[in-house]
């Protein structure tokens, strides 16, 4: 296996606001109940990929109302964060490790191929699931080839709050299989 990690592309520092065209066609898998994510500013002042988001549950989708974010909430609005923060990084050509990326290649990669590795959160406050934020940020990519199959990891972390003063947070790794 080989294993070449490369420092995230250093551009220098811009917001992206939300994409009204973009945001529509990543949330499209979703069921209309289950589109949590309202908008997003993808950033690079980090010298980082990051999103800084809104998001809002008006009613869970598989239980009844617990009052708070739980944790299948945290993963659903983790992934339609992460999938908008990388569709727009792709677009805007934000990280060399998707240089060769296109969108068409994105939407074809976007459900089969982008794999949760490793998930972990931490809930120090109840979060208030009707209106809270959110943020995503890319620490690494590396491109990967184990047995010829080019692969690309991720290591991200990301933090919800709300007005109330309720946290989470937590880290994720990703796997790009089939990777462009």
């Amino acid at each position: 296996m080989t294993t070449v990690e490369t420092p995230l592309k250093q551009h220098p520092p811009r917001d992206y606001d939300t994409d009204g065209d973009l945001l529509p066609q990543v949330l499209r898998p979703y069921k209309t109940h289950c589109k949590y994510l309202k908008s997003a500013t993808v950033s690079t002042r980090t010298g980082r990929v990051a999103a800084r988001c809104e998001l809002a549950i008006p009613e869970s989708c598989y239980i009844d109302d617990t009052g708070h974010l739980n944790a299948v909430e945290v993963n659903i609005s983790y992934n339609q964060m992460m999938y908008y923060a990388v569709a727009k990084t792709v677009k805007e050509r934000l990280l060399d490790e998707f240089a060769g990326w296109t969108l068409d290649d994105y939407w074809r990669h976007q459900l089969p191929d982008i794999l949760i590795a490793r998930f972990s959160g931490t809930f120090r406050r109840p979060i208030n699931a009707r209106a809270f934020s959110g943020e995503i940020e890319f620490l690494s990519v590396e491109r990967r080839t184990p047995g010829g199959q080019p692969l690309l990891v991720a290591d991200t972390v990301y933090r919800y709050w709300d007005d109330e003063g309720g946290r989470c947070d937590g880290t994720v790794k990703l796997a790009f299989v089939n990777a462009p």
